[in-house]
C-alpha cells in the first residue's frame, strides 16, 4: 500500500479537498469536497465542511486485481477498482473509490474554441485544412489519432473563456494514428497534433468538464513528428517530443521516412527536412484557451521521449526511446528558457548492472541556441554529406570511428569545411543534428535499449528513467552490446525496469569545467524491475503483478510515489501503477484495454487547490500476435487462444469505434463511484 508519512500533516479540510481532484489522463478528480463532506463528517447530516482540524495520519491505495476471461467486459475498456482510504489523527478513516471519467473518444465531434465543432484527435495539414483518409471511395473521412500520449494540465491565472465559469487548460499530444479505412500501416505518416482543451472546474467538486478545444497551429514548425510523452515545465508550459528521428542518412537508424509527412501535410513529399524532426516542442497556453508552439533545435536530435526540467528552471534530463541510445542532459543558459544551452550525454565510468551503482562522466558535446541550428538547417541548406560521413562497411581506414547504433555496426568520421560551412559549424551540426553518431563517436556509453519517461524527486534529489526493455544492447554479449559502454545486465528482462539516478552539485564535466547546476546524476542504479514468466492464458509473458515495460512515469511529492504506465506486449492488459518510494510497496490502480498503451500520465499537486492524475491509453486491440504463440512443428497455440483473442476483439470494436479511437479523460471518485464512506474507529 501506498503511504503518506505522518509527519506530513495537511488538515482534513485540505486533504478532502487535495483528494477530491486527483486525475490522471486515466485517472481523474477523486471524489469532490461537497460529496466527501457530504457523506458525511458532522453528526447531523449536514454538508457543511467540519471546523475541528484533525490532521493527516496516513494515504494509503488499495490495489485492484488484474481483470481476467472472467470479466472480458473489464478486459475491453478502461478499468478502475482501486481504492484511497485516509486516516485521521482522530481515529477515524475515509475511505474513496476510485473510477475512469473520459472527456472524449477521439473522432467524436466536440466544441470547437472558435465556434462550431472539430474531430478530437483529427489531423491538419499545414494550410490547416482537414487531413482525409480517402482509402475507401465514399468512405472519405478526416483522419483521426487513436494515440493520445502526453499531456499537461495547466491553470492560467487570468484566464477567459467564453461560456466557462473556472477554466483550467490541458494540453493532449497525439502520437500518430494506427491505420486508414483498408488497414494500411500509418505510422509515421502523419503530422502530430496538438490539442489545448478548456475544462471548466467545479469549485466545489474539483470535477473537470470538457467545454473548448483548440488545435494547435504547427506550420511555423514545419509540423510535429511521433509525439510521444511530455511534461509540464516549471514556468507552465508543455514539453512536448519527437521520437525516432528520421535517419537523415537513410541507414534505418531511426525513425521511419518522412516522405509521410511531406505528402500529407506539405502536399509534396520531397518538402519535409528529417533535420527539422526529432527536436523538442514547447506549447505555450493562453488565457484564452488558444495557444502557441515552438521547436527547440539545441536540445539533441534524438528519440525524445519526455524531458524533465530541475526546480532550477535550467537543468533537463531527457530520455532516449531507442536501441543503442544514451542518458542525455541539457542546461538551459537563462532560467525558463529553453532556446539555448549545453548539451551532455552521459558516460559510465563503473559497470552498470542489475545490482550496481555505476557513477557518471558527463561529455559535453556542445553549446548553442535553437536559432543557429534551425538557421543551418532552413537557411544554409545543411546535408548530411557536409556534416560527416557515416558508412556501413569497414572502410580499413584508422581515421574513421566504429560505433554501433541501433544494433548496427557504423564507421563515422566528421568532414572538414566544406561548401561554405566551416569546422566549427559542422562540429556543431554533428552535436546537434546528428546527436546519436556524434554522441558515440564521442565516447558516450550508447547502451540504453528504449530509455522512455523520466520524472524527479525533488526532496531526495533523485531522477527516474523508464526502461521499457532491458536486452540487446543493454545485456553482455547481446546485439548491438559493447563492453566500452560500461552497461552489462546478465540477462535479458523484456519486462523492463526504472533506472534510478542520484543528483548533485559541482560535478564536472569531461573537459574539468564544473558544470553550471545543482541537479546533475552523478551516479545510476536500478531502482525496481518487471519479472519475465511462460505466457499464461492471457498471453501475458511477464508476471501481472509486476511492472511490464514501464514507459510514462511521474512523481508525486506530497504522496511520495512514483506513478509508472507501461507500454508492454508483456501484458495484454497494460497497468498504471503507484510505487511508494519508503514502503516499496507496488499498487494496481488502472488497467487500460487489452493490447492498449497506458500513456498521458500526469500528476498535478494543485490546481486551484485540487490535485490531479491524468492519463490516456491508445491503440486498444493492437498486435494480438504478441499474445499467442504457435509451435512450428505441432502448431499448437499457447497463450490467449483464438475464441477469447475474438471475444476481446469484438468488445473493443463496439467500444472503441472498430479500434479506430481512444479515450482521454481521468480518474475520479465521484458519486457514480460505488461506496464513499467514512468509518469511525
Amino acid at each position: 500500500m501506498t503511504t503518506t508519512p505522518a509527519n506530513q500533516h495537511p488538515t482534513r479540510r485540505d486533504l478532502l479537498k487535495w483528494f477530491t481532484g486527483l486525475p490522471f489522463l486515466p485517472l481523474g478528480a477523486m471524489a469532490t469536497a461537497a460529496t466527501l463532506a457530504g457523506c458525511n463528517d458532522s453528526d447531523n447530516g449536514s454538508t457543511t465542511m467540519p471546523t475541528k482540524t484533525v490532521n493527516l495520519k496516513t494515504a494509503t491505495f488499495s490495489s485492484m486485481d488484474a481483470p481476467s476471461l472472467a470479466n472480458p467486459a473489464a478486459m475491453a475498456t478502461t478499468t478502475v477498482n482501486s481504492k484511497l482510504s485516509v486516516s485521521w489523527d482522530d481515529g477515524s478513516q475515509t475511505d474513496y473509490q476510485l473510477a475512469y471519467k473520459p472527456f472524449f473518444k477521439t473522432g467524436e465531434s466536440v466544441p470547437a474554441l472558435n465556434g462550431g465543432t472539430i474531430i478530437a484527435g483529427g489531423y491538419f495539414d499545414v494550410n490547416g485544412n482537414p487531413i482525409l483518409d480517402t482509402s475507401v471511395s465514399g468512405s472519405e473521412r478526416q483522419f483521426f489519432s487513436d494515440c493520445p500520449d502526453g499531456s499537461s494540465l495547466i491553470k492560467i491565472d487570468g484566464a477567459a473563456v467564453s461560456g466557462v465559469t473556472n477554466p483550467v487548460f490541458h494540453v493532449v499530444q497525439f502520437e500518430y494514428t494506427s491505420k486508414n479505412l483498408v488497414k494500411q500501416d500509418m505510422y509515421g505518416q502523419l503530422p502530430s497534433p496538438i490539442a489545448i482543451l478548456t475544462l471548466d472546474q467545479d469549485q466545489k467538486t474539483g470535477h473537470l468538464t470538457l467545454k473548448k478545444y483548440f488545435n494547435v497551429d504547427m506550420s511555423k514548425v514545419y509540423g510535429l513528428w511521433i509525439t510521444c510523452g511530455a511534461s509540464l515545465s516549471p514556468w507552465n508550459t508543455h514539453l512536448s517530443s519527437e521520437e525516432y528521428e528520421p535517419d537523415a542518412f537513410k541507414q534505418s537508424i531511426g525513425g521511419p521516412s518522412v516522405d509521410g509527412i511531406g505528402k500529407y501535410y506539405f502536399g509534396d513529399s520531397s518538402k519535409a527536412n528529417p533535420y527539422n524532426y526529432g527536436h523538442l516542442p514547447e506549447i505555450i497556453v493562453n488565457k484564452d484557451g488558444s495557444g502557441t508552439a515552438k521547436k527547440h533545435f539545441c536540445l539533441g536530435r534524438i528519440s525524445h521521449e519526455l524531458i524533465q526540467v530541475m526546480p532550477d528552471n535550467r537543468t533537463a534530463i531527457m530520455g532516449d526511446d531507442y536501441t543503442n541510445g544514451g542518458f542525455f542532459m541539457f542546461v538551459a543558459d537563462k532560467e525558463k528558457d529553453l532556446s539555448a544551452g549545453s548539451l551532455y550525454v552521459a558516460k559510465y565510468l563503473d559497470v552498470l548492472t542489475e545490482s550496481s551503482t555505476a557513477r557518471i562522466q558527463w561529455i559535453k558535446l556542445g553549446s548553442t541556441n535553437s536559432k543557429t541550428i534551425e538557421d543551418l538547417v532552413n537557411i544554409r541548406g545543411i546535408k548530411p554529406e557536409n556534416i560527416m560521413e557515416s558508412l556501413t562497411t569497414d572502410p580499413n581506414d584508422a581515421s574513421y570511428t566504429s560505433i554501433v547504433l541501433f544494433k548496427k555496426k557504423l564507421w563515422v568520421k566528421l568532414k572538414t569545411a566544406n561548401n561554405g560551412f566551416s569546422d566549427a559549424e559542422i562540429q556543431l551540426a554533428a552535436a546537434f543534428l546528428e546527436t546519436h553518431r556524434y554522441a558515440a563517436l564521442k565516447g558516450a556509453s550508447m547502451a540504453f535499449t528504449k530509455m522512455e519517461g523520466t520524472t524527479i524527486n525533488i526532496k531526495d534529489k533523485v531522477g527516474y528513467s523508464a526502461l521499457a526493455n532491458i536486452q540487446d544492447s543493454m545485456v553482455k554479449n547481446g546485439s548491438g552490446w559493447s563492453e566500452v559502454n560500461n552497461v552489462s545486465f546478465s540477462k535479458t528482462i523484456k519486462a523492463g525496469g526504472v533506472l534510478a539516478h542520484d543528483l548533485a552539485s559541482g560535478q564536472v564535466d569531461n573537459t574539468g569545467a564544473v558544470i553550471n547546476s545543482d541537479w546533475v546524476a552523478k551516479q545510476s542504479h536500478m531502482l525496481i524491475m518487471g519479472t519475465d514468466t511462460s505466457i499464461d492464458n492471457l498471453g501475458n509473458t511477464a508476471d501481472p503483478n509486476n511492472i511490464a515495460s514501464p514507459d510514462n512515469l511521474k512523481y508525486s511529492e506530497t504522496l511520495r510515489t512514483l506513478f509508472i504506465g507501461e507500454d508492454s506486449g508483456n501484458h495484454i492488459n497494460n497497468f498504471l501503477w503507484a510505487y511508494h518510494i519508503d514502503s516499496k510497496q507496488l499498487i494496481r490502480l488502472l488497467s487500460a484495454p487489452a493490447g492498449a498503451e497506458s500513456t498521458g500520465l500526469h500528476a498535478v499537486d494543485n490546481v486551484n487547490g485540487w490535485t490531479y492524475i491524468m492519463s490516456n491509453f491508445q491503440h486498444a486491440g493492437d498486435e494480438w500476435e504478441r499474445f499467442y504463440k504457435v509451435d512450428s512443428k505441432t502448431g499448437v497455440r499457447t497463450g490467449l487462444s483464438e475464441n477469447d483473442q475474438k471475444l476481446l476483439a469484438d468488445a473493443i470494436n463496439k467500444n472503441y469505434n472498430n479500434g479506430y479511437s481512444a479515450s482521454v479523460g481521468y480518474i475520479t471518485a465521484d458519486p457514480v463511484a460505488p461506496s464513499i464512506v467514512k468509518k469511525s474507529s
